[in-house]
């Protein structure tokens, strides 16, 4: 049995699921979108995600068809049709049909998706023995372009970082801005811990502004870990006494090696293990009720 898809105020099957060739986000990646993980009956972090796609419309103009409370019901009823109590939800919005030209003024109308499946982005064994990555050659994007904090459907920057990793052989990418200090991996953001302290790149570098990100920062700050978002660069990255990512699928995970130096002892370190823990546990309570219990 296949999935149901919300699109455009409907639930249909996954193979009805469609949009017009005309749809800007298709053509242009004109759009924005939202990754969203569930937890035990619950929707983790669902308000900020809500609030980071609204900003993200804001920010290119882009006027959704729907309250933040309707949204935040479209991903509560998306899972629900599907019987999922765990999973990951990609909430979409695009531009809307249009015409083959770029002006944003002929789409009359945003379109909006919601999908809810199941997703593991990395096998449970890195998470214990860590990742493995490499630096490459493709720069973030510049804010004065598109600036990265906008979660838009233009993901090709990312995408030619995740070809360059892989040609060399790595799982994941860690990408530099225009100055050469590090901004984040291709789908992650990215930490190091060095003398105790908990480092990461501040968002005007060039960054995502990660929902896992901030609540990372928020479970250290609780443990009495030094925070702080400063500027560094590959040195850093070469010796720091513990890396790791964190994203919303990628939820806390090790990195052990960075263009092939061993980052501290070559295995997880007790900070980066004790954060797995904490933001695994703060999955079990946070977010609204999927299904009444």
């Amino acid at each position: 049995m296949g999935l149901i898809i919300y699109v455009n105020g409907e639930f249909v099957p996954e193979e009805r699921a469609m949009i017009s060739v005309f749809d800007h986000g298709l053509l242009y990646g004109d759009g924005i979108f939202e990754g969203i993980r569930a937890y035990y009956n619950r929707v983790f972090k669902l308000k900020d995600h809500i609030d980071r796609l609204y900003d993200s419309a804001r920010a290119i103009l882009l006027d959704i068809p729907l309250t933040k409370e309707e949204m935040a019901e479209v991903v509560l009823e998306t899972m629900r049709r599907n019987g999922l109590r765990e999973g990951y939800i990609r909430l979409v919005v695009t531009r809307g049909v249009g015409d083959l030209g770029l002006d944003p003024k002929k789409c009359k109308r945003a379109g909006v998706i919601c999908i809810a499946a199941s997703i593991q982005l990395y096998p449970e064994e890195f998470y214990k023995k860590g990742l493995e990555i490499v630096t490459v050659p493709t720069r973030r994007n510049l804010a004065e372009a598109v600036n990265p904090r906008i979660k838009s459907l233009n993901y090709l920057n990312n995408i030619l970082a995740k070809i360059e990793a892989s040609l060399s052989g790595a799982i994941e990418a860690v990408m530099l801005n225009a100055e050469g200090y590090v901004a984040e991996a291709t789908g992650d953001n990215i930490f190091l811990v060095k003398n105790g302290v908990l480092l990461t790149p501040p968002s005007h570098v060039g960054i995502l502004e990660g929902i896992t990100r901030n609540t990372v920062m928020d479970l250290a700050r609780a443990r009495g870990i030094p925070v702080e978002e400063k500027l560094f660069t590959r040195y850093d990255l070469y010796t720091a006494d513990e890396c790791f990512l964190t994203g919303t699928a990628a939820e806390v995970i090790p990195v052990v090696k960075v263009d092939a130096r061993v980052i501290g002892d070559g295995t997880p370190g007790s900070i980066t293990r004790t954060l797995i823990q904490d933001f695994r546990e703060l999955t079990k309570t946070d977010g609204p009720l999927i299904f009444p219990e």
